[in-house]
């Protein structure tokens, strides 16, 4: 064994798959049945048990239970060593009670099984052998060393001969009153409780698996997702790199053209709409190579949102001359200052090309509503598509999924505007949800929930 492995200092269990969480459990069923048992056996079967040693033993596991609920609610870290310890002084009470109580004779010792149950679902291989190794010796030692259990009386000694009869051993049972019928009523009490224990601490323990599958299962998506970004981040940043050149070349020739036809008006305004849509695509470039580190000037400019809202519109205008867009931004005044960077601006454009797309066989407006308070803002982007079926509502924010259809004069779409706005919505721990519109006329609403806590300046 390695040096460094013989001195390691105690494990500590998470504190969400804590196990003495679920052994304080058990052991208040445990030291409710004890009392119940012990009672009955007194009051009812008229058995002449030590009463006070065994009573004693109960109130004693009663008082280091509650003791260690009070440690629990302190938040203080469990080892597998005090788990460990806590399983001892659970067999070391049962076989305290057992010694008073027959022993090996009596038909509770197989809850010797339980402990070594526990430790083996709970804990280390060694030390699981280990409590199975303790919980065997206990029960040796209750073969040779006991106090003998008292004969039925009254009632239950009539009602022993009769069950002795029944199995056939009526004599042998009747003369000796060997407690026949005792031991049965125990066994079948011990069976009792040994299923709902079982049952108990298994089901949680399923519980608990499925929990911890999910929890990876989600993990490994956003891994799957993250490595996804992380492929296109650098697609991106090489594209950018490369489109400098061409986008500057066009640039000078729209310059000369505007130069040499200045005086056609209806051409003039044409280049000048190129110029414009080369210059934002030279922006555009531009602020992917900041966002990748090219360029850092620090952390984004502080803005109002509804100033930041009418600014990331304004842009989107540029992009988009030709759609009719019907804005409505309402909320406490003055708005809350927030510092966002490009990306969150690039997913809510994203969302509006997407809408703006889908809206582009109507002659209505695309509605783009947004409502904010001082902790959270809401986006709603309503157009007049033809809606979501089935299989997109299904498959919608998977990358390269897109409902974009290719034609004449659709050219269709990547898949991955909708993906990463919500992989940046999710960044920032918004959520991005598309249903279709509850409206004769259809559509679909795409709505942007945003909790302003990381934003704000």
């Amino acid at each position: 064994m390695p040096r460094a492995a013989q001195n390691q200092p105690p494990a500590f269990l998470p504190e969400a798959a804590n196990p003495l969480t679920r052994l304080v459990a058990l052991r208040r069923i445990e030291v409710l049945t004890q009392a119940m048992v012990l009672i009955l056996s007194v009051a009812w079967l008229q058995i002449p048990l030590e009463v006070v040693p065994m009573a004693t033993i109960i109130a004693l596991l009663a008082a280091i239970n509650l003791f260690t609920q009070w440690r629990l609610d302190r938040g203080e870290p469990v080892s597998e060593r005090e788990v460990f310890a806590h399983l001892l002084i659970d067999v070391g009470a049962l076989g305290a009670l057992l010694y008073f109580a027959g022993g090996s004779a009596n038909p509770f010792v197989s809850l010797f099984l339980l402990p070594p149950t526990l430790a083996a679902a709970m804990l280390p291989a060694r030390q699981a052998w280990a409590m199975a190794g303790i919980t065997l010796a206990a029960y040796t030692f209750l073969i040779f060393w006991k106090l003998p259990l008292p004969p039925p009386q009254g009632d239950l000694a009539q009602f022993d001969v009769l069950l002795a009869r029944a199995t056939g051993g009526a004599t042998e049972h009747a003369i000796h009153s060997s407690g026949f019928a005792l031991h049965v009523l125990g066994m079948w009490l011990n069976f009792v409780i040994s299923v709902g224990v079982v049952a108990f601490f298994l089901t949680r323990m399923a519980a608990a698996l499925k929990d911890r599958e999910r929890e990876l299962a989600a993990a490994r998506e956003a891994v799957l997702r993250d490595e996804q970004i992380l492929s296109l981040g650098t697609l991106a940043a090489g594209a950018a790199h490369q489109l400098g050149t061409p986008l500057a070349t066009m640039a000078v020739v729209i310059r000369e053209l505007e130069l040499n036809h200045g005086g056609n008006a209806e051409l003039k305004e044409d280049l000048l709409l190129l110029r414009e849509q080369v210059d934002r695509c030279k922006q555009t470039i531009s602020q992917i190579l900041a966002s990748a580190g090219q360029n850092r000037d620090g952390s984004p400019p502080s803005m109002a949102l509804d100033a930041y809202l009418h600014h990331l519109l304004d842009d989107w205008q540029v992009i988009r001359p030709h759609a009719l867009l019907d804005v409505t931004l309402e909320g406490e005044q003055p708005a809350p200052l927030i510092a966002a960077d490009r990306t969150l601006e690039q997913a809510i454009l994203n969302l509006l090309d997407n809408a703006a797309d889908a809206n582009a066989a109507s002659a209505e407006a695309l509605r783009f509503a947004a409502s904010w308070d001082s902790e959270s803002c809401r986006v709603e982007i309503f157009d007049r598509g033809p809606g979501l079926k089935a299989e997109a509502r299904q498959r919608l924010g998977e990358a390269f999924f897109t409902t974009k259809a290719t034609g004449r004069e659709r050219t269709g779409g990547l898949g991955i505007g909708l993906f990463l706005s919500n992989a940046t919505l999710e960044r920032f721990g918004g959520q991005v949800e598309l249903f279709n519109r509850n409206d004769p006329q259809g559509g679909t609403c795409t709505r942007v929930t945003l909790p302003l806590a990381r934003l704000k300046a």
